[in-house]
């Protein structure tokens, strides 16, 4: 008995295309958890100098950098002055006047610091 084999054929076969959905996935994202936001009160400093000096302010806000918040004279009249925001607080300052570090004369409040001069102390409520 001959057993006859099927004819191959040169038809390519054809591919069967699925019908399924794909649908966006929606992660849940967390949204870290956040603190109230702190508010900052603007707060003005002002010292008196000569004309024509280089005045800067200093203090624990900024990590007592001399030259990281500069004073200008606005009005030419020997006033400098600059505003910065700061949080509620206790901060120690002084100015740096043509590179000599100074206390500020109007300030009442004060505390001696390491190196046995005064730093002036600003409270903010």
């Amino acid at each position: 008995m001959k057993i006859k084999s099927k004819p191959k054929s040169d038809k390519p076969a054809v591919p069967v295309k699925a019908s399924v959905k794909i649908k966006p996935v929606k992660t849940a994202v967390k949204k870290a958890s956040q603190k109230p936001a702190v508010k900052t009160a603007r707060v003005n400093f002002s010292v008196r100098a000569e004309k024509g000096s280089r005045v800067f302010l200093a203090g624990s806000f900024n990590n007592w950098d001399p030259s990281a918040k500069e004073m200008f004279d606005k009005n030419s009249d020997g006033v400098y002055t600059t505003t910065i925001s700061l949080a509620p607080g206790s901060y120690q300052y002084k100015f740096v006047i043509d590179g000599t570090w100074c206390a500020d004369p109007e300030c009442a409040d004060w505390v001696q610091n390491e190196h046995g001069t005064l730093n002036s102390v600003k409270q903010i409520l």
